[in-house]
């Protein structure tokens, strides 16, 4: 068979291999920073076997789908962790993000001082090496699986796969979890890890189901690109406009009107006066003509406009079509 690899050169194989042993052979330094293949377009585990004619590209940290890869195992990694720590957690998803990885759990939520501990354990699971391995299993012998488990949210997810789904698990070193992968061949290439911090999450993001507890990480190769990544967090604490408006006395907050309901202090009214300003001084010097519109108007209005159709029910109206013969509603922006 041929592989055409990312650069265009091609490398024959009289034998079917996996994507792992296609890197090996290109380069035992590329195989061991490999984190997830690319076949024809598709990211696929290092575990797959190619068999025929194909496009393969080996993908690194370097590359956004081997960072996802990458960063799904410390996912993983931290599942474990939790359960070790805390036993009776049940676990639901744990994907990859931009800024690193979440997971969450049907469990307590956490403090400071148990990310901490539970970052501990993922150093200690890190450390162990395990090999991760995949393997599938049909449907029922699936769902009976993560029942014995007590996963609950592992059992729905199955539940909710197409007929015709491959149902995948992923072991590292008696850990099992259901995934579809990606994943590192082992624990060992993680290096850098940070669990960032905990949170409250909807299952499957609907306020209908109950609230999990999230824990956000982020992992890198190197402990140098952590530690830039931890201090832009620093710095974007820095600029927080919510703490700076409040030590500058722009605005502040009340209970009684509403958290995110700010009332705009002198300080904030001046700096808003002064953009009103610049803003009408830059329209007449650009040839605008400003005109006013009534704050009210008739449903006629919206008719005409096709809102009163489509927004009537979220629209603030007074009056009543079938008893006055004149509706009306605020002018708004639309």
């Amino acid at each position: 068979m041929k592989i055409t690899l990312k650069d265009g050169s091609v490398k024959e194989f009289d034998k079917a291999m996996s994507v792992y042993d296609i890197a090996m052979s290109i380069s035992e330094g590329l195989a061991r920073v490999a984190c997830a293949g690319e076949v024809n377009g598709k990211t696929v585990d290092l575990r797959t076997v190619v068999d025929s004619d194909c496009n393969l590209s080996i993908l690194t940290f370097e590359d956004e789908a081997g960072k996802a890869a990458y960063r799904h195992t410390a996912s993983h990694v931290l599942a474990e962790a939790v359960k070790r720590l805390y036993p009776e957690a049940k676990c639901a998803i744990g994907p990859s993000i931009d800024t690193g990885f979440y997971y969450d759990f049907d469990i307590h939520s956490f403090t400071r001082e148990d990310l901490d501990k539970l970052e501990a354990e993922m150093k200690k699971i890190i450390k162990e090496g395990h090999e991760i391995t995949r393997y599938t299993l049909p449907r029922d012998k699936a769902i009976e699986f993560m029942k014995e488990k007590n996963e609950p949210y592992k059992v729905e997810l199955i539940e909710d796969l197409p007929e015709d789904a491959e149902i995948s698990f992923y072991d590292q070193g008696g850990f099992v979890d259901l995934c579809a992968g990606p994943h590192l061949m082992s624990t060992k290439p993680l290096k850098a890890i940070k669990l960032i911090s905990s949170s409250g999450a909807y299952w499957r993001g609907s306020e209908k189901n109950k609230m999990l507890t999230r824990i956000y990480g982020t992992a890198y190769t190197k402990k140098t690109e952590l530690d830039e990544y931890l201090q832009h967090l620093e710095d974007i604490k820095l600029r927080d406009h919510n703490k700076l408006g409040r030590e500058m006395e722009l605005f502040t907050t009340v209970d009684v009107i509403g958290q995110g309901l700010p009332l705009l202090m002198p300080n904030g009214v001046k700096i808003v006066q002064r953009l009103q300003r610049w803003i009408e001084d830059e329209e007449t010097s650009r040839g605008y003509m400003r005109t006013k519109t009534p704050l009210m108007a008739k449903s006629d209005l919206y008719k005409i406009s096709g809102h009163w159709d489509h927004y009537k029910e979220g629209m603030f109206v007074l009056g009543d079509e079938e008893k006055d013969k004149e509706v009306f509603a605020p002018m708004q922006i639309w």
